[in-house]
């Protein structure tokens, strides 16, 4: 029996000595963590570049081209069925059934809705090169006037050491 009280002796010091510094339970997770957190995701915000308002979106695919027309009629057969993710869910069974001649027709929209995103999306990108090329122009002009302006108040100085030069002889 002192052989078992001599080993509950050294699980107890064994235990002190696995205890955390600061007496913090394992398992929980520090205030410091999180508030480093949430500043790596501001950065990471103020890091992005802000979206257009005015660039053209992009085309749907052709799953979303037939869940657009399946979302009429499964509202059409399940007029209760208010829930977003149970159209999606049926919808995507559907398609996953539908064999690549049934697709076809929605492949072939997508592929008509894509070339004319295209389109516009070249448009959209010489309109904003246009709009850089412009910037930089205002830049470049606004220099030289300043340039220009620097030049006539340094020849205007000439002119004046000029004639104080001959007003003294």
């Amino acid at each position: 029996m002192k052989a078992a009280k001599g080993k509950s002796a050294a699980n107890k010091i064994s235990k002190e000595v696995l205890k955390p510094v600061d007496d913090r339970k394992v398992g929980k997770r520090k205030a410091v963590i999180k508030a480093d957190k949430s500043s790596k995701r501001n950065t990471k915000k103020e890091n992005l570049a802000k979206k257009d308002p005015n660039k053209p979106k992009r085309p749907p695919s052709a799953f979303f081209v037939f869940l657009e027309e399946f979302r009429k009629t499964f509202k059409r057969e399940n007029p209760l069925v208010k829930a977003v993710s149970a159209v999606g869910k049926a919808g995507g069974e559907k398609w996953k059934s539908m064999s690549a001649a049934e697709k076809a027709p929605y492949e072939a929209k997508a592929a008509k809705k894509k070339s004319e995103y295209e389109k516009v999306i070249k448009a959209y990108n010489k309109k904003q090169e246009s709009m850089v090329d412009d910037e930089e122009s205002e830049k470049s002009k606004s220099e030289i006037n300043d340039d220009d302006e620097e030049s006539e108040q340094e020849d205007d100085e000439e002119e004046e050491e000029d004639d104080d030069d001959e007003d003294e002889d």
